[in-house]
């Protein structure tokens, strides 16, 4: 083949090429595969996913799901009782506390929302001071760039226990990321597309809608969660590490050290052997076996979703439409001519909050219920509903325990000319001993209104007496 042959092969190979390459579709970018996940754990502080851990070793190791977790706040208000940083500086250190135990799991996406550490039993506190909206808006961002499958969370709701105000916003935050982030009207700025390369506002972020979301508690009686959701043991061996699951998950807690050096220390001295017995005593073990989920909703409901599997019927990587999953409500207080008693505060917060996102089936006191110091003033929020139109005179009347002192709040009270009226009775509570307490029962508070020399409502608290707790 002369050389005038070859060149004039190589022309056209080389024509034949280009139009071959100019038929070829322009391939656009879809979202990053590198931040989807299966699991969004959303929690307040730093430690607060080792509530979970057990079934996230379970996830991760042997059913090979990938972990996000998110961090409402980096824990400036909590104790430091392994050395003497406090305040922001330790906030800090709980931080690099909370990468280091994920890291353990193999969990390297992790984010911190912002909010302040608040140390209150009242979630409206916890919303407020962590920029509810702000916090909100991150969220929504942060669902929309893991699109995860399933959302784990604090519950939201008021319980004997710890009672946190913080790992109940963290519960709150997650539900309604759960039912925005698909969305396009919410946020839109972050679905939008870039106008340009170096767009600095448009986020070109996908509308994703989690297909499932659980809930876990701080409340002092784990029990009353069962049958709420699925449950699994943490004294259950790995098949992939070889391990119980309770081990795996003591291991990714030893960072810690701000919080449980003692316990940490301790632990670190053990044997395999002495672990297990620590497990295996109720008044010692981290964890409840079984661990319980409880069962928030699911955008793909079935008769055995609630009871099933995390995971069951759900199609890794499906996109579902955002169907209206929660409704708006002006208020779920009901319209009458009588004038009429409710619990408020954080209470009726949590009455319309389970309207509003279908999340009726989600365990309750039958009473509500909380715990407080003892010695401490107790407070209970009051919304008195009347036909506004002209003041009105009502009497509140208070039945509390032997020895509790009503403050203030109590008696003739003249409403002004609106629907609805706050309103709040305080209570003195008396100072007990330990020993007292020891074996302490909730006890009692109820308000009684009175409208024309007749009953019109009554509402009732059972509250707790402890030796310590966050305040109310």
């Amino acid at each position: 083949m002369n050389a005038m042959l070859k060149n004039l092969l190589f022309v056209m190979g080389f024509l034949l090429g280009s139009l071959s390459d100019a038929q070829q579709p322009e391939k656009i970018k879809g979202p990053d595969e590198r931040y989807k996940v299966d699991i969004l754990v959303v929690v307040a502080h730093p430690d607060d996913e080792g509530a979970v851990t057990p079934y996230l070793a379970r996830a991760i190791y042997d059913l090979h799901k990938t972990v996000a977790v998110v961090f409402g706040t980096r824990g400036g208000s909590g104790g430091n009782d392994y050395r003497r940083e406090h305040g922001p500086a330790m906030a800090g250190v709980r931080e690099i506390e909370a990468r280091q135990a994920c890291a353990k799991l193999g969990i390297d996406k992790v984010w911190f929302l912002g909010g302040k550490d608040t140390a209150s039993q009242n979630v409206l506190n916890s919303l407020a001071n962590w920029g509810h909206g702000q916090s909100l808006e991150e969220m929504v961002r942060i669902v929309r760039l893991t699109r995860p499958e399933v959302i784990i969370a604090w519950l939201p709701g008021i319980f004997i226990g710890e009672n946190h105000g913080d790992h109940q916003a963290a519960g709150v935050l997650a539900t309604e990321a759960f039912d925005l982030a698909a969305d396009p009207t919410a946020f839109p700025a972050q679905l939008a597309g870039a106008s340009k390369r170096l767009e600095p506002y448009l986020e070109n972020l996908t509308p994703w809608q989690p297909k499932r979301i659980y809930y876990f508690s701080d409340a002092r009686d784990s029990k009353r969660f069962t049958g709420y959701g699925p449950a699994y043991s943490v004294k259950e061996v790995s098949p992939s590490r070889k391990k119980p699951y309770y081990r795996l998950a003591l291991d990714a807690a030893l960072p810690h050290l701000t919080q449980f050096p003692d316990d940490i220390e301790h632990i670190a001295k053990l044997s395999d052997e002495d672990i297990e017995k620590l497990m295996n005593d109720p008044h010692s073990a981290w964890w409840n076996d079984p661990d319980t989920l409880i069962f928030g909703k699911s955008v793909n409901p079935g008769p055995t979703v609630a009871a099933g599997d995390v995971f069951a019927c759900i199609v890794a990587g499906e996109a579902i439409p955002g169907e209206p999953s929660r409704r708006q409500l002006a208020s779920i207080l009901p319209i009458s001519e009588e004038t009429q008693l409710f619990l408020g505060g954080p209470w009726l917060f949590y009455k319309e909050f389970r309207e509003a996102h279908w999340l009726l089936n989600l365990p309750q006191p039958a009473t509500p219920e909380i715990a407080v110091k003892s010695g401490s003033l107790l407070y209970v929020p009051l919304v008195v509903l009347h036909q506004g139109r002209t003041p009105q005179e009502i009497t509140l009347k208070v039945n509390a325990p032997e020895g509790w002192k009503v403050t203030s709040g109590e008696g003739r009270l003249l409403l002004p000319p609106e629907r609805q009226t706050a309103l709040r009775v305080e209570i003195q509570t008396p100072e007990l001993s330990i020993n007292a307490l020891k074996n302490a029962q909730p006890q009692a508070v109820s308000v009684k209104l009175i409208v024309d020399g007749k009953e019109s409502g009554i509402v009732q608290l059972n509250v707790l007496l402890g030796h310590a707790g966050l305040p109310q």
